[in-house]
């Protein structure tokens, strides 16, 4: 993109005389004074943003050369001289995104909007407050922000006094803006309208979902809401279709555990699990697996909730409890579908375990996720389930247990020295990294939002069952019992032991694998 606006710069100099230079937003910042010379729903809908002023001459920036019929307005509109200059559209956008949604909070109307929502508002008032130009305008920039910075989850928190919006980005919850409290009711009313939630119900949970496209990219959001005694909580979970799935060797994998998992995902039949809480990732490792194993001589139908990615050549069918479609349900329909691999979104109860491992035990690759804090307890917690011993030992051909670690910024990371109660977390003795030590730490930056961090890859534990591990299922061993054959005789990495590698390389810091992976320790 930032090629192809060089180019069009230098066309524009050469051919029509203009001279429009190109200005890269990463290391340049708007001028507040110029900023605030233009109006800020005219940047908004025309996409053009103040960058400085030469004298008396404006200099706006635009995405695209087509945008010179704008500039001539706002020319017009501001009464000055205004010059326009090239940058990439995208951080144009999130530029004016940024400064016409502080803007826009600290001019909204008082009066207009202070409506006390207590449980005898009417339908008419929740609508009236729902439909306030400030309020839908309000929602919209608050999901254009999440979506263009990543955001996996939006909270709406009302307090005593405030409300607070944060944002979760990898895997971390942010403040980002207090709206009014005034606001506060009629923001959770236009979510619910889009969710097509009951406005006037608001003493009990409700669930919904809204589909938005922004920027040409379909996005689906699963809302939660609750009541609690100051007010309304929302939980927005953004789920982007758009956004390109990875490919195994970018999950963060080690050569030899990726060799290993590469072996399993090409096995015939069996069953393969994949661990850990929620947001973890998952469900990309089983996407980028079904990637890896494609091929348009299989049959590959995938069944979760929700559909988090499209996949060209795989049927996916999504889980709708309201009509009686289940996993289990599902699950049903799917072995009549001559399938030769079947994906499951998550195992929640007998059922579904059982049906899914009968697919295994019947000449079917199944891939599915399990809740659990390693990847030995996924056995156990199978038989927990009502699955019989001796199903599973045939079945389960490997479980892959999973974290995701926040990775430090490349553009401010320096050397750092970790303190000796993290090291001994980590299993590292103190005393050999007094002197010489390769830890290193992001310090902030405006690429990392100040956080250290940009980004993140997994850690990951990957057990095979073997003859040993059959065995033990069939007597119902503890996951103890298995987890010590495992690191043993198959030399298997935990969590913890990957997590410890990505800080001895300088990719991470003891801090933030301690935050997401469990001590050896007290295991």
């Amino acid at each position: 993109m930032i090629d192809e606006l060089k180019l069009q710069a230098a066309k524009a100099g050469m051919n029509g005389h203009l001279g429009l230079e190109f200005v890269d937003l990463i290391d340049v910042k708007p001028d507040p004074e110029a900023l605030d010379l233009v109006p800020g729903d005219f940047a908004l809908q025309n996409q053009v943003l103040p960058l400085r002023k030469d004298g008396e001459v404006l200099v706006v920036l635009i995405g695209a050369i087509e945008k010179l019929r704008s500039v001539d307005d706002l020319g017009v509109l501001i009464g000055i001289p205004v010059r326009p200059a090239l940058a990439d559209p995208i951080l144009i956008r999130q530029k004016i995104e940024d400064r016409f949604l502080e803007g826009m909070i600290a001019e909204l109307p008082g009066e207009d909007l202070t409506i006390d929502a207590g449980d005898e508002t009417d339908l008419a008032d929740l609508q009236r407050m729902a439909g306030e130009a400030a309020v839908i305008q309000m929602v919209n920039l608050i999901f254009a922000q999440a979506v263009r910075d990543g955001v996996s989850d939006i909270h709406i928190e009302p307090y005593e006094r405030e409300v607070k919006v944060r944002f979760r980005l990898d895997g971390i919850l942010h403040d980002t803006i207090t709206p009014p409290k005034r606001m506060h009711a009629a923001i959770v009313s236009r979510i619910k309208i889009l969710a097509e939630m009951n406005i006037a119900e608001r003493r009990l949970p409700q669930d919904g979902r809204i589909k938005i496209t922004i920027a040409g990219r379909s996005i689906d959001i699963r809302v939660s809401i609750v009541p609690t005694v100051l007010g309304e909580r929302a939980v927005l979970r953004i789920l982007d279709k758009g956004t390109a799935m990875l490919g195994l060797q970018q999950l963060g994998m080690r050569a030899d555990m990726l060799e290993q998992f590469r072996k399993l995902i090409h096995v015939p039949y069996g069953k393969l699990l994949v661990t850990g809480p929620t947001g973890s990732g998952k469900s990309t490792t089983l996407y980028a697996a079904l990637q890896e194993i494609y091929s348009p001589a299989l049959n590959i139908l995938t069944i979760v909730d929700p559909v988090e990615y499209q996949v060209a050549g795989i049927g996916q069918i999504q889980v709708r409890p309201n009509i009686g479609l289940t996993f289990a349900s599902g699950l049903r329909s799917i072995v009549r579908q001559d399938p030769d691999v079947i994906m499951v979104g998550e195992i929640r109860d007998h059922e579904t375990a059982e049906i899914s491992i009968h697919a295994a035990l019947t000449g079917h690759l199944v891939f599915s996720t399990l809740h659990t804090n390693d990847a030995p307890s996924a056995i156990t917690r199978l038989l927990d389930m009502g699955v019989e011993p001796y199903l599973a030992a045939s079945s389960i051909v490997g479980v892959l247990a999973q974290r995701l670690v926040r990775m430090n910024c490349k553009s401010c990371s320096k050397p750092h020295r970790e303190t000796d109660d993290a090291l001994i977390a980590l299993g590292l003795k103190p005393e050999d990294y007094r002197i010489d030590f390769p830890f290193m730490k992001g310090e902030g930056c405006d690429k990392c939002g100040g956080t250290g961090f940009r980004g993140r890859r997994g850690v990951f534990e990957l057990l095979a069952v073997d003859d040993e591990v059959r065995r033990m299922t069939v007597e119902r061993e503890p996951a103890s019992h298995i987890r010590t054959h495992a690191l043993k005789n198959q030399s298997m990495r935990t969590l913890l032991g990957d997590g410890r590698l990505a800080v001895l390389e300088g990719a991470t810091t003891a801090k933030e694998v301690l935050r997401v992976c469990q001590r050896d320790d007290i295991l």
